[in-house]
């Protein structure tokens, strides 16, 4: 068993999406330290954040490809940012549609 990723305290709900996304690709993992955010000042912070591990050493390299990839990903819509056609409100590069009036965001 290897650890893959560790997470800070406010990435918890990523941590079981990716733990998700790695089980639906066959990889088997889990994550520790997940419920121990309440215990922060009792015991040293760092001991604290969520951990994802692969259970199976063989397949580590594939899972890391997998969240190296699904991370560099994570942030590029965020960055992109754009402006509803239709009532001229900013968004970010995450939004499908706009959150003023509704309209679907289009390719250009």
């Amino acid at each position: 068993m290897k650890k893959l990723y560790t997470f800070s305290i406010w990435e918890r709900a990523q941590a079981w999406m990716l733990k998700e996304i790695l089980a639906k690709e066959g990889i088997d993992c889990v994550l520790r330290n997940e419920q121990l955010s309440t215990a922060m000042g009792e015991i040293p912070f760092v001991e604290c954040y969520p951990e994802l591990w692969v259970i199976d050493d063989e397949v580590y390299p594939r899972a890391r490809l997998l969240v190296e990839g699904l991370l560099s990903t994570s942030g590029q819509d965020a960055a992109e940012a754009w402006i509803c056609r239709h009532c001229g409100e900013r968004l970010e590069g995450h939004f499908g549609a706009c959150w003023l009036c509704g309209h679907e965001r289009q390719e250009e």
